[in-house]
């Protein structure tokens, strides 16, 4: 397995760790000791155990971890529900997010003052007034709509979406083992439709530093609109993991939450060789070199 790096901020892949790190560079304003929470968003048609790959990593390395249940009604309401969980935490927080848990974190971010990054870990990042439809119609390549199953009607008429279980790997997990993708097809939380037609408020990436990681492979959310995404929102660093699926979190989990290469982790800010003067600044460092690694 490459990760190609198509952007580079430290000079290693993306990490939540790195991320994590950066804001407790010498002159950040929060304390050195004071490590950030890494706050896990999981996407449709999916749970918390997405992250489940990841969790161990973070917290080996030191990090308190919170993954929220999404309720995955609204985008409002889940983003209100989001930020709830964000603003009962002391300190600083670092905000994840997985597929329509892009769309959360944009908005759940905007009225919290302590979230001080947002990594979209093959995740929707929309603008004002676009809704997750509308931008993964954008580009073609998604086989997210073929595999869905049949709408189920709510008590309140609005429609609520899965995928298809017979389907579920195509377009979510075609690199993970069969044995794992029929439990995410059955342990599957549907969305409502409204959710995922829902229009953006303001975006959260336009004022914070944002972090992109994806898989080639992605067949939800094409390669293409991850990659306009990530431009659009100036991210300071993209990482591609070259045959990873949608869910590039569990079947990648390294090059999401772990320095690459296997050389360790990047939790020890003294490693990086940068100064800033807020959480928010970009690094004055010295130039370091891109690199691809197995």
């Amino acid at each position: 397995m490459k990760c190609e790096i198509k952007r580079v901020l430290f000079g290693w892949p993306l990490a939540v760790t790195a991320v994590a790190a950066f804001l407790l560079a010498p002159g950040a304003t929060e304390a050195a000791s004071s490590k950030p929470t890494i706050v896990l968003v999981h996407g449709a048609m999916a749970d918390s155990s997405s992250w489940n790959s990841v969790i161990p990593i973070l917290s080996r390395d030191g990090y308190t971890v919170v993954a929220v249940a999404d309720p995955l009604r609204s985008v409002s309401g889940d983003a209100a529900a989001v930020a709830s969980v964000v603003e009962s935490i002391d300190g600083p927080v670092v905000l994840v997010a997985h597929s329509y848990g892009g769309s959360v974190i944009t908005n759940a971010a905007l009225n919290s003052k302590n979230v001080r990054a947002l990594v979209y870990v093959a995740a929707f990042a929309p603008d004002k007034g676009e809704s997750t439809f509308a931008l993964i119609s954008k580009f073609p390549g998604s086989e997210l709509g073929a595999a869905l199953a049949k709408p189920i009607t709510l008590p309140d008429g609005s429609l609520q979406l899965s995928v298809d279980p017979a389907k579920f790997a195509g377009p979510f997990a075609a690199d993970l083992p069969m044995e794992q993708v029929a439990l995410m097809a059955i342990t599957q939380r549907p969305v409502t439709e409204t959710a995922l037609k829902e229009a953006s408020g303001a975006a959260a990436w336009k004022t914070l530093p944002s972090y992109f990681v994806y898989g080639a492979a992605d067949k939800s959310i094409p390669p293409a609109l991850h990659d306009f995404m990530a431009k659009r929102a100036h991210a300071r660093e993209v990482v591609v993991v070259q045959g990873a699926s949608h869910v590039v979190m569990l079947s990648h989990p390294a090059n999401v939450a772990d320095r690459g290469g296997g050389a360790g982790p990047l939790s020890d800010h003294r490693h990086l060789r940068i100064q800033v003067s807020t959480p928010f600044a970009a690094p004055n460092c010295a130039q370091l070199p891109s690199r691809t690694d197995t």
